[in-house]
């Protein structure tokens, strides 16, 4: 009797753990995944541990953070969003390329979803809003452009942070004259020279805001004289490159500058805590901005509204979502955001700080400055190839030689023939 007592005991606890560990399987399986896409291939340790302040208040969450490269981003989206399948919140492109998947019938209208909506900036909520008044992307983030440099550099040739295009160019010139690289920079990804050099560099020559309002509404042309002068001044600048640019793409020519072996780079604000990991800190690294044309010029100054944020129709878990969405709409978040990616600009409303000085000093030059976005992502990118695509290849074929500024331009304004039809 005692033996058969210790075997039923034994069997109860046996049963007893099993059912414990099928309770403890039975949570875990319970917890909903929320699934976030980008094209920040760059930020996956970081996001993880801004989303982990969600989950820690969210327990029945996990989100997991897909990052795609930025080119193959549009089109593995909209791939999976045409299945009914993919992320339940997905990062979107400002203007035409992030519009087309509302119009496609992916996205929730956020309109009375956003909240404080109201409060944003009205150039913020244009980027995701339709000419009707739909918001189908939350505002999150914008980025700068300018130029990087190394201070070792600066210090051995005596030169100060240049402000004007001349004086750019003859700190060049001196970096050059002593048989060193004075630009990390490639020619093998055009979408870096369109967004980021032309994007930078640009504006102060063919006349920011106004000339893109033109170029938008078919009252000017990229074969007129102040575009064409920005198409020379970004070619003038091969010279100073890498012996090897041709065949540099993004991350090549960025490493390039990482490794000190160039002056200066042309980059974007997003780049900070990459550069910083790689030990290029404030302290050995500087940033100026983009240079003006004439000394007494306004800087002409590409904030790009980069990044907002939607939720996809089909989402297998939309109350979720949703939920989730108005966390990433708010100051949590955006703090969070602006910490640990410094270079990323919350358009969340409310009282934020920068902890970083880069970022700071980029910050502080859009108060000064007349703010403009990048040339083709607006009203000029919604037909394949895209506007953007196209200064892609116009940008990469001139800076390989296929082109010279004018013909370039002229190819270009070609292609976008049919914008204007």
């Amino acid at each position: 009797m005692r033996t058969f007592t210790f075997g039923l005991t034994r069997i109860a606890s046996f049963l007893s753990l099993a059912l414990f560990l099928l309770s403890c399987n039975k949570d875990d399986d319970n917890r909903t995944e929320l699934v976030f896409a980008s094209w920040r291939i760059d930020d996956v340790d970081e996001m993880n541990r801004i989303n982990e302040i969600y989950t820690s208040k969210h327990p029945d969450i996990t989100i997991r953070f897909d990052s795609y490269d930025p080119m193959e981003y549009e089109g593995v989206i909209t791939d999976q969003l045409s299945k009914q399948k993919g992320a339940d919140i997905v990062f979107l492109w400002s203007y035409d390329k992030g519009e087309a998947l509302y119009d496609a019938g992916y996205l929730v209208d956020l309109t009375d979803i956003i909240p404080n909506r109201s409060s944003y900036a009205a150039s913020a909520l244009n980027a995701w809003t339709t000419d009707e008044g739909v918001t189908y992307g939350t505002p999150s983030v914008g980025v700068t452009h300018g130029v990087y440099y190394l201070k070792s550099f600066f210090a051995k040739y005596n030169i100060q942070e240049p402000s004007t295009w001349d004086e750019f160019i003859a700190a060049c010139e001196k970096i050059y004259a002593g048989g060193e690289t004075a630009i990390a920079q490639g020619a093998a990804d055009g979408w870096s020279l369109s967004r980021i050099v032309f994007g930078g560099l640009g504006p102060n020559f063919y006349g920011g805001e106004p000339a893109r309002q033109a170029l938008m509404a078919g009252t000017a042309k990229v074969t007129d004289a102040n575009f064409i002068e920005a198409f020379n001044a970004v070619n003038s600048l091969k010279k100073y490159m890498p012996a090897d640019f041709k065949t540099l793409g993004y991350e090549d020519a960025r490493q390039v500058f990482m490794d000190e072996d160039a002056a200066m780079y042309i980059g974007g604000s997003w780049e900070i805590s990459v550069l910083e990991e790689a030990g290029l800190t404030s302290a050995k690294i500087g940033w100026f901005a983009p240079p003006v044309k004439n000394a007494g010029d306004k800087v002409q100054y590409c904030f790009h509204v980069d990044a907002g944020i939607g939720v996809n129709k089909d989402s297998k878990h939309p109350e979720e979502a949703i939920e989730y969405l108005k966390w990433l709409c708010g100051t949590e978040y955006a703090g969070a955001l602006m910490t640990e990616l410094p270079g990323f600009f919350s358009y969340t409303p409310g009282n934020l700080t920068l902890s970083n000085a880069l970022a700071q000093e980029m910050f502080n030059t859009a108060s000064t400055s007349d703010l403009t976005v990048r040339l083709m992502f607006e009203k000029l990118n919604s037909k394949t190839p895209g506007g953007d695509a196209l200064l892609n290849d116009a940008l990469e074929g001139m800076l390989k030689g296929t082109y010279t500024p004018a013909t370039a331009a002229a190819w270009l304004q070609e292609q976008l023939e049919s914008y204007y039809n």
